[in-house]
């Protein structure tokens, strides 16, 4: 059974180090809301990108196209695209050498979204595709991580009319899914998170509720530790708040027993950058980590340009690796942030 407890902050400072942030070479087209995800492979690292809303931020601008970026070439390049109509808030992780790309959801032209059940499997070396075992209970704008190079995690996230508390976990090499212990938190969605060693983080996003306004963001963190021998075993317990203001669609990803996080809005919206309130959301420049050993928050350089609407942080060999996404004024981007890591 899943118990809830109180995770203490320790007392010690966790020390990261300063992060220098540049520039690499742009997508060939600008994306927000894309799914990204680094694997080694023959020809070395390489970063990529599946997915996405284009500039014109409408129904139509949503994108099934996938690009690739081999770390230090001089370019990006159009790889296979993704199958099936495109869609936004998919998420995607890496386990040996293979891509896996989770959810999202459709917009049709009257609006209307629809949460996809789809799982498709990317190879890098023969650029192609195929279908995995459908999720069980369809999400998009769900969290996910990798677990010992075995396990993929899906958590909570948006499914059809509302947020689910489910945790899901695939089994590559079995094509198999099973339900795990459900987060004892307020349901959400566009909340970032990833996983680190036998510990999961998640931060923030958006609950529902009854009454107006329908849509509100959600400031709470939270850590599942992972029973390794049971993985879908997952005791929860709530984290002290993690530094600056709750956030939406905030980068995320794990670099050794750090989970980092940088940009999001502290406004959510839907996928056009104007806010449920109907005010232009604008985005943040913040980064800061947990330190899963420690169990500590620290402040981090703050990125060059702000930026929201991401899926995640890679982590290709070294290199953290930011792609897309939208920064002031509700603009798509074309740009790639990339800063070197050393674990501490």
């Amino acid at each position: 059974m899943n118990s809830l407890y109180l995770i203490l902050l320790v007392s010690a400072t966790a020390q990261v180090q300063n992060l220098t942030w540049a520039t690499a070479p742009p997508l060939p087209e600008p994306r927000a809301n894309n799914a990204v995800a680094a694997v080694t492979t023959s020809r070395g690292p390489a970063v990529f990108s599946f997915l996405g809303l284009d500039t014109t931020k409408a129904w139509n601008g949503v994108r099934s196209e996938a690009y690739r970026w081999d770390v230090g070439g001089a370019s990006w390049r159009t790889v296979a695209p993704v199958p099936g109509p495109g869609r936004l808030a998919a998420t995607a992780q890496a386990v040996r050498g293979k891509i896996y790309l989770f959810g999202g959801y459709t917009v049709g032209r009257d609006g209307a979204e629809k949460s996809l059940p789809n799982v498709d499997i990317y190879d890098p070396e023969s650029d192609a595709w195929h279908r995995g075992a459908p999720i069980p209970v369809p999400t998009d704008d769900a969290v996910s991580g990798v677990w010992r190079d075995s396990l993929i995690v899906l958590v909570s996230g948006w499914h059809d009319r509302d947020n689910v508390a489910d945790v899901q976990v695939y089994d590559p090499s079995t094509d198999r899914w099973r339900r795990a212990d459900p987060i004892p938190g307020p349901p959400v969605f566009g909340h970032a998170g990833a996983v680190a060693g036998d510990v999961i983080v998640y931060i923030d996003g958006v609950r529902t509720s009854a009454r107006r306004p329908r849509f509100g963001i959600e400031g709470s963190s939270w850590l599942g530790a992972i029973d390794p021998d049971d993985p879908p075993n997952i005791r929860w317990g709530r984290l002290p708040p993690h530094p600056g203001p709750p956030l939406y669609r905030a980068a995320a990803g794990a670099a050794g027993r750090w989970i980092l996080f940088a940009g999001g809005t502290d406004n959510p919206y839907n996928f056009n950058g104007v806010g449920y309130d109907g005010q232009p959301s604008e985005p943040r420049s913040e980064v800061f980590a947990f330190d899963t050993l420690l169990r500590s928050w620290a402040r981090l350089p703050d990125l060059p340009v702000a930026t929201m609407d991401h899926r995640g942080i890679v982590l290709a060999e070294g290199t953290l690796v930011i792609v897309g996404g939208m920064i002031g004024n509700q603009r798509v981007t074309d740009r790639v942030a990339t800063a070197r890591w050393q674990e501490p």
